[in-house]
């Protein structure tokens, strides 16, 4: 198994996202980037612990490859609004990529140069590409599988409902058979 991190604003949604891929092991929602040990909820919330929402994902790359991730990654979010994702607003919700490795930065950061390439509106990329230190701060409980325990709360259905129909519709070649909800 392989790790990719990813920040893509709120780990609710990103998690919904990506436990829905062929090949994606797990996907664990936490806090990374910070300077606080062991942070909450509440104090990632306040954008003074320097940590983003997001998630860990153990992949096969045998049946999903990093590129695969990355694709998906950057067309279920906006890469080019800096600390905001939608209503999510504050450094916690940053677009980032945590690269394990330096074939994952190279690749990374070859992808956002065809990213921004192609048609963005003029708009640049402001995903951050940024070596992982090895701390990974799991989200409490409460936080995970969130869509998959709560399909019929609001923010569910108006958010992430339409992102896991998006990556239905748009990458079903690698979508695992029976999605969540």
């Amino acid at each position: 198994m392989a790790t990719a991190i990813f920040a893509g604003g709120c780990f609710w949604c990103t998690e919904a996202v990506f436990a829905n891929l062929r090949g994606v092991a797990s996907v664990v929602p936490g806090y990374v980037g910070g300077t606080v040990p062991n942070p909450t909820y509440e104090q990632v919330c306040t954008g003074t612990t320097g940590h983003a929402e997001a998630i860990r994902i153990a992949f096969d790359p045998s049946e999903i490859s990093f590129r695969e991730l990355l694709t998906v990654f950057f067309a279920t979010h906006d890469p080019t609004t800096l600390n905001r994702q939608g209503n999510d607003v504050g450094t916690q919700y940053r677009s980032a990529v945590f690269y394990v490795t330096d074939a994952q930065r190279d690749e990374a950061r070859a992808f956002i140069k065809e990213l921004e390439a192609s048609d963005l509106g003029g708009r640049p990329v402001v995903t951050e590409v940024v070596p992982w230190d090895g701390k990974f701060y799991e989200a409490e409980e409460y936080h995970r599988e969130y869509y998959k325990k709560n399909p019929g709360a609001g923010y569910c259905q108006l958010i992430i409902e339409p992102k896991v129909e998006k990556l239905q519709e748009t990458f079903a070649n690698i979508v695992k058979e029976k999605s969540i909800p």
